[in-house]
């Protein structure tokens, strides 16, 4: 039996992220982040009672989803550990990492802190790479402005090319722009694509050459170009997660 897009992304939220849609039509959105940014602030003004926390299958990091409900949408809020990083050097950053690429969110929400807005744009570039449908949310923008720090919006999102939101989290400023932008995404009049970094000549023939060498579903399933980029890395966990989560679906469709 062939591996369809479907059942990969089905069997993968259950048995690998531990994630149960209310219903099929539930949109599965990600949050991502640095520590201490308001990431927290902005899932519980989001998602409100609606939540429930665990841990990540297999991982002692704590996984909190909940849900809300915009127009006639129903979504589900997946609030990732805070990193700085995607690289996987921690089991925050694996756990952030394997569930952008291989849980397949339909949207990747990053917020920032605007008083610190340089540190944080690292982990926002290593998502651009992954994902498409990425929005920037620009938290304690009031306290930027206080501290004389000015941030063009329309500049930021002509270069980065994705959706940027300035917000107050903590008392919901921004969070109606942020729900009308993620409605838009979904109804594909908003479609982003952010920035992505063009490497030398030699890196980029190797990731071509990788890419015509892995396995059909994974090019049609999941970012061929970011695991060609992180086989050359040689991180040796993006192994291990391909083998964990791509391996395993193939043989559980094969048993069908």
């Amino acid at each position: 039996m062939g591996l369809t897009s479907q059942s990969s992304g089905l069997s993968l939220l259950k048995e690998k992220f531990n994630l149960t849609k209310k219903a099929e039509e539930q949109i599965i959105i990600a949050l991502a982040g640095n520590p201490n940014t308001g990431k927290s602030t902005l899932f519980n003004y989001l998602t409100g009672l609606n939540q429930h926390t665990g841990n990540w299958p297999g991982k002692t990091v704590s996984n909190a989803q909940g849900s809300f409900k915009y127009k006639d949408k129903e979504y589900l809020l997946v609030d990732l550990p805070g990193t700085y990083s995607i690289l996987a050097n921690s089991q925050e950053e694996e756990v952030a990492r394997d569930f952008i690429c291989f849980g397949n969110p339909k949207i990747t929400i990053v917020i920032a802190d605007a008083t610190c807005l340089e540190r944080n744009l690292n982990l926002t570039l290593q998502i651009m790479e992954l994902a498409d449908n990425v929005i920037l949310c620009l938290n304690l923008i009031d306290e930027a402005a206080r501290k004389g720090i000015k941030i063009d919006i329309s500049k930021l999102e002509e270069e980065l090319k994705i959706p940027v939101i300035p917000m107050v989290a903590r008392d919901g400023t921004g969070v109606d722009m942020l729900k009308e932008t993620i409605d838009e995404m979904i109804e594909e009049k908003l479609q982003p694509k952010p920035l992505k970094i063009i490497y030398n000549d030699k890196i980029e023939s190797l990731v071509s050459e990788i890419i015509e060498n892995l396995p059909e579903f994974v090019r049609e399933n999941y970012n061929a170009r970011w695991i060609a980029l992180r086989l050359i890395d040689g991180d040796n966990s993006i192994l291990e997660s391909i083998q964990e989560f791509l391996m395993k679906d193939v043989h559980m469709e094969a048993e069908v």
